[in-house]
């Protein structure tokens, strides 16, 4: 039996890829609006923390949501996004509330977008991070359970 060599990474490829996604970089914080089962949304104050890590090889981000009253924390979550210079795909893996994903990422036609989902039995997800023509961060993350 002969044995296939392994791959070996392409470093220069994988920060060139990850350079294209500078339009995250730095600390964004606003308005956000979270449904969690029945009820009215929860008003949160939101900041986002989007750094490089490992020499431009991992974008690092992470968030945190307060109730805008008493800034007590509700939403806490940490992504991490890599490219994969042998698929030649992003991949983001993700924490929040005790639990994690990993997910392909597509960067998007404008240079300033990104969307990423998941699929686990009936339950489906869809996000869409974007930054606007005014430079405002916003994410919409919709969650289907069945039909």
């Amino acid at each position: 039996m002969t044995q296939q060599p392994l791959h070996q990474p392409d470093l220069e490829k994988q920060r060139a890829a990850m350079e294209k996604l500078d339009f995250l970089i730095g600390t964004w914080f606003g308005e956000s609006h979270v449904q969690r089962g029945a009820g009215d949304p929860t008003t949160l104050a939101q900041t986002e923390e989007v750094r490089y890590k490992l020499d431009g090889l991992l974008l690092v981000i992470g968030g945190m949501g307060r109730t805008q009253e008493d800034q007590t924390p509700v939403l806490q979550a940490l992504g991490i996004i890599s490219y994969d210079d042998a698929t030649g795909s992003y991949r983001i893996r993700t924490w929040n509330d005790g639990r994690y994903l990993e997910s392909d990422v597509q960067l998007l036609g404008d240079g300033r977008s990104l969307r990423w989902g998941f699929g686990v039995g009936e339950i489906r997800s869809s996000s869409l991070l974007q930054i606007d023509k005014e430079g405002q961060w916003t994410e919409i993350a919709e969650l289907m359970i069945g039909s």
